[in-house]
């Protein structure tokens, strides 16, 4: 039989996490999951694998369609790796929202995989918190996952400058696109068209809207608009449509209430769309400032009509959903990764014979609470420090047959040169 050779690398746009960089996710998991449980949210996960028929509903053609990792099981039904969560915690929901108390706030940390091209920012797989406020209509639920958003950005220990909050409405958006002569029958294409504005060519951008029903000039017009050279379009569009004037002050609102708590990186941007087609409501994405890493960073918005899918009442929701890597980074460009210390203490076997009392030491301050690295083979004094230099740990234990005499043991603070001497019964 012919021998097997494996690479042992990672598939592509997958990430293999060593302990360095498991540390830096597990900072940025933690700090998620201390900023949503403060807000009295609760934990949840749904299952890796779901019906593929939910996200190709509403979840776009590109998360929904070629982007989506499918198989099919058993019975012949048409499964999929999740590629976000929404569609699934909205399956979720369905089952228990009416005997459920509301509003119901439930968050999640969990992996997620699309079949995409790979690039800085967006892997294959990747991790993302999503954050949801289900039975709420009011404003002050969005204001609250506004909040929530901007706290995170402050937990991680952001300048207020190095970031900027975005926000816009999809009912503005509706009372606006009209304007251009786009026809709303074919919203979730139209919307996809704007949300790609920044990847494409100002004709192929033109091409596509006047494909779904745009005059021409009336797509210029409106490329225009979303370069920030048509202000005065919408500003006089304002002042003819009531419904585009009660959007507005919705949005008006929310950033009044944002500024009187302190918040100060909200602003409106009327050109931001979210690529999704669920949302129908506000929407906003947190910016990266950063010169070398200008980007959308998250962003989130309301939901209302999703839950119809399952043949459940319409229930209002809302929520936000940063990523795991577009966080990493906009944490690298700002210095804002801290040093995260190696909380392990080292025990070395200094003697064969002092294999069983070394042991009985390393059950003592495990529990105390302490993380004990110990060591199987012997090592002399000498090679067991640079075994914990080399490993980055900076307390090792020393046991010998001299403290054991004496009933004790030191701790030695590596960096410092330090050492205690603590007394035990072995």
């Amino acid at each position: 039989m012919k021998k097997v050779k494996l690479s042992n690398q990672e598939v592509k746009g997958t990430s293999d996490w060593l302990p360095a960089e498991f540390s830096v996710r597990h900072y940025i998991f933690e700090t998620w999951r201390r900023v949503c449980s403060s807000y009295g949210f609760q934990e949840y996960l749904t299952p890796l694998v779901e019906s593929a028929e939910i996200y190709r509903v509403k979840s776009g053609e590109d998360v929904g369609g070629k982007e989506l990792v499918t198989f099919t099981d058993l019975g012949g039904r048409e499964l999929c790796i999740r590629p976000e969560m929404t569609p699934s915690v909205t399956r979720l929901v369905s089952k228990i929202y009416a005997s459920s108390p509301k509003p119901i706030k439930l968050f999640s940390i969990a992996n997620f995989m699309r079949n995409e091209k790979p690039q800085r920012g967006r892997n294959r797989e990747f991790w993302q918190l999503n954050c949801d406020i289900f039975g709420s209509a009011s404003l002050a639920a969005d204001l609250e996952i506004l909040q929530l958003s901007l706290d995170i950005m402050k937990a991680f220990g952001a300048p207020e400058n190095s970031f900027t909050l975005r926000l816009n409405s999809r009912r503005l958006l509706d009372n606006f696109l009209p304007i251009f002569g786009l026809d709303l029958k074919n919203k979730s294409i139209v919307f996809r068209i704007l949300d790609k504005y920044g990847k494409l060519s100002q004709d192929e951008f033109i091409r596509r809207l006047v494909a779904v029903g745009a005059k021409e000039q009336s797509a210029k017009s409106l490329e225009a608009f979303m370069a920030g050279t048509e202000k005065n379009l919408f500003l006089k569009a304002l002042a003819e449509n009531s419904d585009l004037r009660a959007a507005k002050q919705e949005i008006d609102f929310v950033l009044k209430q944002l500024q009187n708590l302190g918040y100060n990186q909200a602003q409106f941007d009327p050109t931001l769309i979210r690529g999704f087609d669920y949302y129908d409501g506000l929407v906003f994405e947190v910016f990266d400032n950063h010169p070398d890493n200008r980007r959308a960073l998250f962003g989130g918005g309301r939901y209302n009509g999703l839950a119809e899918l399952f043949g459940t009442e319409s229930f209002p929701a809302v929520g936000v959903a940063p990523g795991d890597e577009t966080t990493r980074l906009f944490l690298e460009s700002w210095n804002l990764l801290p040093v995260i210390p190696d909380e392990r203490y080292y025990l070395p076997l200094l003697s064969a014979d002092l294999l069983s009392d070394t042991q009985r030491l390393a059950q003592i301050l495990r529990a105390e609470g302490k993380n004990v690295l110990f060591a199987f083979e012997p090592q002399r004094p000498g090679k067991a420090l640079e075994f914990a230099n080399k490993q980055g740990i900076d307390r090792v234990v020393i046991f010998g047959s001299n403290e054991k005499a004496l009933g004790q043991y030191k701790i030695k603070e590596m960096k410092s040169g330090e050492e205690k001497i603590y007394y035990f019964k072995a």
